[in-house]
C-alpha cells in the first residue's frame, strides 16, 4: 500500500523513461556493435515488441516478480524463434540478442529506481 500518493508521478515518470527511451537507447547501443546490420534488415514488429517487452519488464520489476520477467523474456524469444533460425546471417539473431539485453537492461534500471522511489519514499 503506497503511504505517500504524491510519488506517484515519480513512479509514473520512471515508467515512462523506461518504456519509451528504451528504443532510442537500443538503436544507439546496436549501433555501436561490431556486427552489421545485414542489409538494413529489421525484424518485423520490432519497435512495438521492444515498446511492450519494456513495459513489461519494468512491472515486473517494479513488482518484484522474478517468475514474470522470465515469462517476458521466453515469450519473446519464443516468438522469434522462427525468423531467427531461418534468418540468412547470423548477425540478425546476434542483434536480437544484444537488443534484447538492452532493452531489458534499460527497463530494469528505471524500474529499480522506481522501486528504490517506492520503498523509501512511498
Amino acid at each position: 500500500m503506497i503511504q505517500h500518493p504524491e510519488v506517484i508521478p515519480l513512479v509514473l515518470l520512471c515508467a515512462t523513461c523506461a518504456v519509451f527511451l528504451g528504443g532510442p537507447v537500443v538503436m544507439w547501443f546496436l549501433g555501436h556493435v561490431e556486427s552489421p546490420d545485414p542489409d538494413g534488415i529489421e525484424l518485423p514488429g520490432g519497435r512495438w515488441i521492444g515498446l511492450l517487452e519494456r513495459a513489461a519488464a519494468f512491472s515486473a520489476v517494479v513488482a518484484g516478480s522474478d517468475y514474470a520477467l522470465a515469462l517476458v523474456v521466453a515469450v519473446k524469444a519464443l516468438g522469434r524463434y522462427p525468423e531467427l533460425r531461418t534468418a540468412k546471417h547470423g548477425a540478425v539473431s546476434e542483434r536480437f540478442i544484444i537488443g534484447t539485453f538492452a532493452s531489458l537492461l534499460w527497463a530494469a534500471a528505471w524500474a529499480g529506481l522506481a522501486r528504490l522511489v517506492l520503498y523509501t519514499l512511498g
